[in-house]
């Protein structure tokens, strides 16, 4: 009796099983590090180093002869991968919209970079030489392993940035400084359209208020979800400027967290630290009000993430704003002061 070889797999099967084991891979260097250092999540390994490693994996895998062409390497591979991650983040991981958001743009230039590489490396392949000794798949995924044992010894730059946004309102200084002070509680109608909140689902704000007015009172703050916090006020000039520390406690952690654990608004790598109001009187009679905040970021692309910061806290600073124009506005227009609605329950 004859014994007859294994037949080799097709294509179609090679292909789908390099992507599985690059997923599977992917997930269990997530996984693990989550459960043993959160903090490596927003890090260069992980970041830059894994995507780029896992593509070229599956790029070196699914075309063993160098035979198909760049847009296997720079579309195919990277993008089917990056669809994929997003799923399972999704469906497996249950991780929020803006992690995903924030990630993918990172994920595709590192993965576009490890196909190139791959490709590269094909097209100097000598004729009759063995791909084995060009390239080797199997160091690949070894790659990002190392990586992460080593970024930990790479200290990382600390940058400050400050977001401002302004609005100009048909209302008196006073009138507006009553609102800015603590608006009570906000409907789900108020504000305006912003793309972090409105299209992305960032949380809004349901409400804000002041227990004293004087220095070193609480803004107590709520946003949906059920994320709460405290601004501590720093600075009191009424009609003038209202400035305070921000103060995150165990609710807000909670609740941020519900929403998105990697982009806690205090955390080893971003910390949104301090803002506040200032007003000033336009020669109309109206104010221009300017919201300014105030964080740092701790990570291996914090230009990236400075990027993301102007876009989230803009939008909310953007949505505030509105806010109290609209009250001022329309408080300004009635002779009875602007009634305070009720706190939000829990």
């Amino acid at each position: 009796m004859t014994l007859e070889s294994p037949r080799p797999p097709t294509a179609t099967r090679r292909i789908a099983g390099a992507f599985a084991v690059a997923l599977v891979f992917a997930l269990g260097v997530y996984l693990l590090l989550d459960f043993t250092r959160p903090g490596a999540l927003v890090g260069f390994s992980f970041l830059l180093v894994l995507p780029a490693a896992v593509t070229a994996f599956i790029a070196y895998v699914g075309d063993p002869h160098g035979e198909k062409a760049r847009g296997w390497y720079l579309g195919t591979v990277p993008f089917v991968l990056m669809l994929l991650v997003i799923v399972a983040s999704m469906v497996f991981l249950r991780e929020g919209a803006i992690c995903i958001l924030m990630l993918a743009p990172l994920w595709i230039v590192s993965s576009l970079i490890g196909g190139a590489l791959t490709m590269k490396l094909r097209q100097r392949r000598k004729p009759g030489e063995s791909i084995d000794a060009t390239f080797n798949a199997s160091v690949l995924l070894v790659i990002p392993l190392v990586a992460f044992q080593v970024e930990p010894m790479i200290p990382l730059p600390r940058d400050r940035y400050v977001v401002t946004r302004s609005i100009d309102i048909a209302a008196d200084p006073m009138t507006v400084w009553n609102l800015a002070k603590g608006v009570g509680a906000i409907r789900a109608d108020e504000g305006r359209f912003t793309i972090s909140q409105s299209l992305i689902g960032l949380p809004r704000p349901t409400g804000v208020r002041l227990d004293a007015e004087r220095l070193g009172a609480v803004r107590h703050v709520a946003w949906q979800d059920d994320i709460r916090f405290d601004e501590v006020v720093t600075a009191w000039q009424p009609g003038r400027r209202l400035h305070w520390d921000f103060r995150f406690g165990r609710a807000a952690m909670d609740g941020w967290a519900m929403q998105d654990r990697h982009l806690m608004p205090d955390s080893p790598h971003y910390r949104i630290t301090d803002g506040g109001y200032r007003l000033t009187r336009l020669p109309d009679g109206g104010t221009r009000l300017t919201l300014t905040t105030r964080y740092w970021a701790q990570t291996p692309v914090n230009p990236y993430a400075r990027a993301w910061g102007e876009l989230l806290i803009g939008d909310v600073s953007n949505n505030v704003l509105a806010i109290i124009a609209q009250r001022a506005e329309a408080a300004s227009t009635r002779p009875a002061p602007h009634a305070i609605s009720a706190w939000p329950a829990k």
